[in-house]
């Protein structure tokens, strides 16, 4: 094939003359221009350690620290006290001969001021953490902000003036915090006492008290002293627990998607489309691995995030084992996989040491689409492999890919930088079912054909065959966000900046002589074709009972829920109550998701979004309560809501510190019938708001139907339901609602209906007091007088 001899640098023949060697040059300067490549990011990463090793200063200000020192020196002046003619005493002896006194003197003064410069820093540094740990603002009323308050905004200003890159903070964000086990176990109470009735409180009171007296400050300890000697005391086992040992299928139950824009399709031809959203990842990959990424901050604030869930982005894969699977990454990679109609390709996208326009990679694309090579023997489901149970994908992937051609093939789609999949079916909202259409849609990126997908992959795009494209996406090297903040960069670089010309191809010209994609090989004995059935039966079983429903609630959005002075987070999970309640009769544990990224490598907590004052509220509603007091009983359930996820960003949460008890009761071989008890409750309502973290880059005035649809996972538990949400602008929410067939008393329409439904009665409700409808009124008129 002409792939493989492109692949071929030289070649030599052995005839009775001897040697004839053959030297490809082509194929050698191809060598030498990857090698460039990659000592040039060699160069820039210690450059960046560099940078950031030294934030908040600069490396430019140990030349200003040596010419102060050397300057005052020159003035016959001693800065160092005595420690500069102490130094120039210690010098090494073959110093003292070859330098002058005044040479001696000099290099002395060289070290000083380099000791200086470092305390100068790690000063600097210690007040900045001292700094990024304290949390106060957040508790603060809006518009009554205390005096400590405004000076820590000041010095925080001061110290972080210096444009930061991406992990410029990572060394000054603070550790993670244990809090105090009476502290949590008292939280914890009062989330489940909506759940339980009294009898059932009186025996949960009891454990609780039990645990606390006995074994729980023994687990305690053993914690604090982890929590003195790591980075993140959770985020390890979070890891390693959570995600890395568990044996079920990743497909449904851990990965998650990201949908493309709602309304519009940049362009109809998959190539193109392909084109352009590869290229848009990698020049991500580029400035991430430059640093040239922007921290995230807290929103509206100057407090950094951490970033350290983007190192394993790309190059990333989870390979399984036995007992736990393992994360893999590689420093980089210069193509990607691609699976088409059965078929794996290797995609390079470098070449001659540049990567390739999108029309470049259009062009390879469009090859593989118009290649009619039949799949070989068992390669079409391969990807099964990963949909099911992990065990007997380790003991496959031991016994039949650790040598020859399946390692080689198997070693590309691991260390791509990522997977792509060319669909053969067209997707989005379209059609006569626009609606069904779009649950289809949230099926297919979820778990598609169960084989035509590489859930282990960090990530893996979804090209279909339409233009429409999506992500899926693995979940224990990182939380929704980061990948989220991804996706926004990769939508808006597509559509706005690389764009397309009239008739839908990509920009730029193409090199023709770009060798062709090159397949990948197998060698699948039946021993394997038969466990990629079995694993295709368990990722088919789950993929059909799942149930999705997709749908942009375009009555109201946060714009309007803001002039009545409530959190939008807080309007949506409270609705979520009353929604669950009318749908089931009742309340349930509710999780949703909350970032720790305050702290390093800090991950997520859990708020229980099921409190008192929710419950209260939602009781009222349905009783027929006055209106009077639904709106007190709902400003209690905000205010309360508000408060408990601002505990579980600054690390006072519930979960995740017993979770960390629970592992540690285990290592020392206890039993807890609290902790186990506590850690089996199911989530029947498990929710997550994907957030908006670059809407600068989506200009909504001049470009309204490019509105994001965010994206979805699958439910937590088998008789509950999975809803994630994405606030877009100021008039609209799209919400992902999903839950299982396989239950009878739960169905994902009915409860969409129903959160609809409950949007609506809480705004009525919020509406019909006559102080905010006023004060509504007066900030609309405000608004207007500035646009005249």
């Amino acid at each position: 094939m002409a792939e493989a001899h492109q692949a071929v640098a030289f070649q030599f023949t052995i005839t009775p003359e001897g040697i004839d060697l053959q030297l490809s040059y082509q194929a050698l300067n191809q060598i030498y221009l990857s090698g460039v490549r990659s000592w040039k990011k060699r160069v820039s990463r210690i450059r960046n350690r560099l940078i950031k090793g030294v934030y908040p200063a600069s490396p430019s200000s140990w030349l200003f620290v040596v010419i102060a020192i050397l300057a005052t020196m020159y003035m016959r002046s001693d800065p160092s006290m005595g420690l500069i003619a102490k130094i120039q005493q210690h010098l090494p002896l073959s110093l003292h001969v070859s330098l002058s006194a005044q040479g001696q003197t000099m290099v002395s003064a060289l070290v000083f001021s380099t000791l200086l410069w470092l305390s100068l820093i790690l000063t600097l540094r210690f007040c900045l953490k001292l700094l990024l740990s304290y949390h106060q603002w957040m508790f603060e009323q809006h518009g009554r902000v205390s005096n400590t308050t405004k000076v820590w905004v000041t010095l925080l200003r001061l110290l972080s003036s210096r444009k930061p890159m991406l992990y410029s903070y990572q060394t000054s964000l603070p550790h993670l915090p244990v809090p105090a086990i009476k502290d949590t176990l008292s939280r914890h109470l009062e989330s489940v006492r909506p759940l339980l009735n009294d009898v059932e409180f009186e025996r949960m009171t009891e454990l609780s008290q039990l645990f606390e007296n006995s074994l729980g400050n023994r687990l305690q300890r053993y914690l604090k002293l982890k929590a003195l000697w790591a980075t993140n005391y959770v985020s390890d086992w979070w890891e390693e627990y959570v995600y890395l040992r568990g044996r079920g299928p990743i497909m449904v139950n851990s990965n998650y998607y990201g949908m493309d824009f709602l309304y519009v399709t940049p362009t109809p031809l998959q190539a193109a489309r392909a084109g352009n959203t590869i290229t848009a990842l990698l020049l991500y990959r580029r400035k991430l691995n430059r640093e040239e990424l922007k921290p995230s901050f807290v929103p509206g604030t100057v407090i950094p995030l951490c970033a350290a869930q983007c190192e394993r982005m790309f190059n990333t894969t989870r390979t399984p084992g036995e007992e736990t699977d393992v994360i893999q990454h590689w420093q980089d990679s210069e193509f990607v996989a691609v699976y088409h109609k059965g078929r794996f390709f290797r995609l390079w996208v470098y070449h001659a040491g540049r990567l390739l326009s999108p029309r470049e990679i259009e062009y390879q694309v469009q090859r593989i689409l118009e290649d009619s090579s039949p799949s070989q023997p068992g390669e079409e489901k391969l990807g099964a492999l990963t949909a099911g149970d992990r065990v007997p994908w380790a003991q496959t992937r031991k016994k039949f890919f650790s040598s020859g051609v399946n390692k080689r093939s198997l070693d590309i789609i691991e260390r791509a930088a990522f997977f792509v999949t060319l669909d053969d079916e067209e997707q989005g909202m379209r059609g006569d079912d626009p609606e069904g259409n779009l649950d289809r849609y949230a099926k297919s990126l979820l778990h598609g054909k169960c084989y035509d997908r590489w859930f282990d992959k960090s990530f893996s795009i979804v090209i279909y065959k339409n233009g429409k494209n999506g992500l899926n996406a693995e979940h224990s090297w990182a939380d929704a966000p980061t990948i989220a903040h991804l996706w926004e960069y990769t939508l808006a670089t597509d559509a706005f900046q690389l764009g397309y010309i009239e008739d839908g191809h990509c920009k730029g010209d193409v090199d023709r002589s770009l060798p062709y994609p090159q397949r990948l090989f197998w060698d699948i004995p039946s021993e394997v074709e038969v466990q990629v059935q079995r694993s295709l039966s368990v990722a088919q079983a789950l993929a059909d009972t799942v149930d999705c429903y997709i749908f942009p609630f375009r009555e109201f959005g946060k714009g309007r829920i803001k002039k009545l002075r409530v959190s939008p987070d807080a309007f949506i999970q409270i609705s979520l109550q009353l929604a669950y309640f009318r749908d089931r009769g009742g309340f349930c544990l509710t999780y949703e998701a909350s970032m720790t990224r305050l702290f390093r490598e800090g991950r997520t907590e859990t708020v229980r979004s099921c409190s008192n004052e929710s419950s209260d509220f939602v009781k009222a509603l349905e009783g027929g309560e006055s209106a009077d007091q639904c709106r007190r009983l709902f400003r209690l359930a905000s205010e309360k809501h508000q408060n408990l996820y601002r505990m579980a960003m600054t690390g006072a949460g519930i979960d995740r510190h017993l979770f960390c008890l629970y592992v540690v009761s285990k290592y020392l071989g206890v039993e807890s019938s609290f902790l186990k008890e506590v850690l089996s409750e199911p989530w029947r309502l498990s929710t997550s708001q994907t957030p908006v973290q670059q809407m600068e880059l989506f200009d909504l005035k001049n470009n309204p139907d490019y509105i994001s649809l965010g994206g979805g996972f699958g439910p937590v538990a088998d008789d509950g339901y999975g809803v994630s949400y994405i606030i877009v602008g100021e008039d609209l929410i799209n919400f992902h609602v999903s839950s299982k067939n396989s239950c009878s008393e739960t169905d994902s329409h009915r409860f969409g209906a129903k959160i609809s439904q409950a949007l609506k009665d809480i705004m009525t409700v919020l509406s019909s007091d006559p102080k905010t409808s006023s004060s509504s009124r007066a900030t609309e008129q405000r608004q207007s007088k500035k646009l005249l």
